[in-house]
C-alpha cells in the first residue's frame, strides 16, 4: 500500500492541483440595511434614515455621504414599512379651487408642480374642495401647495389648519402662517401696465378686477386706485366674478362705454376676460389698440392669439407651479427653512391693443 503524504487531497469545489484559483464573487448576503448604511457614512442612524426620507435638518455635505453609501451598498429602502412606521408617503397634496380649474393658468400651473414633484420623487395628489377628508382629519400626504387662496374659504382654512407643512401660491391673508410663500410683484407689474397705457395717451383708464379676495386681487385695487390718485385721473373701478361668462363680461362693457363715453383704455384681472370682450368694442365702433388701447393681467394664448393681440402680463404659470412644489420638497427634507418667502419674476408683453 502506498504512504500518504500528509497534505490532504483537494475538496469538492476546490481548484486542481497546478491550476490558478477563480477569484468569483461571493454570493449575496442579506440585503443591506440603514445600519449598514449609517457605518459607510460614519453617521447615526436617525441621520442616515433622515437623509434618505429628505426629512430633518441635515447638511447638503452629510446627505450626499449618506447617498452615495447607500448607492454603494446597494440599499433600497422597503417604502411600504417606512410609510407605515414614520407616515411618510412621497406625496405631496396640491389644491386649486373648483372654480379656477377651467383658467389657463391654473392648468400651466399643476403642470409646473408636477414635473418638478416628479424630478424631485414625488407624487402629486389633486385635492378636490368635494372630496377632502372629514373635518378634522388631514390628507394623507407629507405637505400642501395652495394656489391662490383665499381667507374665509372653508376648504382653505380645514388644510391651512391640517398641521401639515403648506406652501402657497401668492400671500396668505388669513390668520395661519404657511411654511413657504411664492409670490410675484403685482404691485409693480400693473403700475407699469398702467404706466404703459398712461405713455400711450389713456387718460381714462378703467380697471375691471376680479372679486375674488386672493391677495393679488386685493392688490390690484390697491395699486389701480393708488395709480389713479397719483396721476390724477377718474377712479374708474368694476369687479366682476373669476369665470364670468362672456355674456357677463360684455354686458360690462357695454355699460362702461354708455356711461363713460370718453373711456380710453380697459384693463381686466381675470385670465382670458380682455380678448372675450373684443367683439362688444368692435360692436360698439372702437378700434383696439386706437381709439381704445386693452390689456390683461394674465398673459395665455387667448390674448396671443386674439385680433389684435393683447398686451398682457406673463404670470409664468408653470414655473410659479415648479417653484412651489421646491420650496416644498425643500421645506420636508430641510433644505429650507419655515417662513421663507421666495419671488418669482413676471414681464408684460407688449402687443398691438396697446401699441400703433
Amino acid at each position: 500500500m502506498p504512504e500518504r503524504s500528509g497534505i490532504p487531497g483537494p475538496t469538492a469545489g476546490a481548484a486542481p492541483v497546478g491550476e490558478p484559483l477563480i477569484d468569483t464573487p461571493p454570493t449575496p448576503a442579506v440585503p443591506p440595511t440603514i445600519t449598514d448604511v449609517a457605518r459607510v457614512a460614519a453617521v447615526s442612524k436617525t441621520t442616515a434614515s433622515d437623509a434618505l426620507r429628505g426629512h430633518g435638518r441635515v447638511s447638503g455635505a452629510t446627505r450626499q455621504a449618506v447617498l452615495a453609501a447607500a448607492e454603494h451598498l446597494g440599499y433600497a429602502p422597503n417604502r411600504s414599512a417606512r410609510s407605515l412606521r414614520t407616515s411618510v408617503t412621497d406625496t405631496i397634496g396640491l389644491h386649486i379651487p373648483e372654480f379656477l380649474t377651467s383658467a389657463e393658468y391654473y392648468m400651466s400651473f399643476v403642470f409646473g408642480a408636477i414635473e418638478e414633484a416628479a424630478h424631485g420623487g414625488l407624487n402629486v395628489t389633486l385635492l378636490s374642495s368635494g372630496h377632502l377628508p372629514r373635518h378634522g382629519s388631514a390628507p394623507q400626504v407629507d405637505g400642501l401647495v395652495l394656489c391662490d387662496p383665499t381667507a374665509g374659504d372653508p376648504v382653505v382654512d380645514q388644510l391651512m389648519n391640517s398641521g401639515l407643512p403648506v406652501v402657497t401660491a401668492e400671500r396668505y391673508v388669513g390668520d395661519k402662517e404657511p411654511a413657504g410663500v411664492v409670490r410675484s410683484d403685482h404691485e409693480t407689474s400693473l403700475t407699469g401696465l398702467l404706466d404703459h397705457l398712461h405713455e400711450r395717451g389713456a387718460r381714462h383708464p378703467a380697471f375691471v378686477a376680479s372679486d375674488t379676495t386672493a391677495d393679488w386681487s386685493l392688490t390690484h385695487q390697491y395699486t389701480h386706485a393708488r395709480w389713479c390718485a397719483e396721476h390724477a385721473v377718474p377712479h374708474l373701478l368694476r369687479k366682476a366674478p373669476f369665470g364670468s361668462p362672456p355674456g357677463a363680461l360684455q354686458a360690462l362693457v357695454r355699460e362702461l362705454l354708455a356711461t363713460t363715453p370718453e373711456l380710453d383704455a380697459i384693463v381686466f384681472a381675470a385670465d382670458g376676460a380682455a380678448a372675450t370682450v373684443l367683439p362688444e368694442l368692435r360692436a360698439a365702433g372702437r378700434t383696439v389698440g386706437h381709439d381704445l388701447l386693452l390689456a390683461s393681467c394674465v398673459d395665455s394664448t387667448a390674448m396671443r392669439t386674439a385680433e389684435p393681440p393683447v398686451t398682457a402680463v406673463d404670470l409664468r404659470p408653470r414655473t410659479m407651479g415648479a417653484e412651489c412644489a421646491r420650496l416644498l420638497r425643500e421645506i420636508l427634507s430641510g433644505e429650507a427653512a419655515r417662513g421663507t418667502t421666495r419671488p418669482l419674476s413676471i414681464e408684460m408683453n407688449v402687443r398691438a391693443s396697446t401699441r400703433p
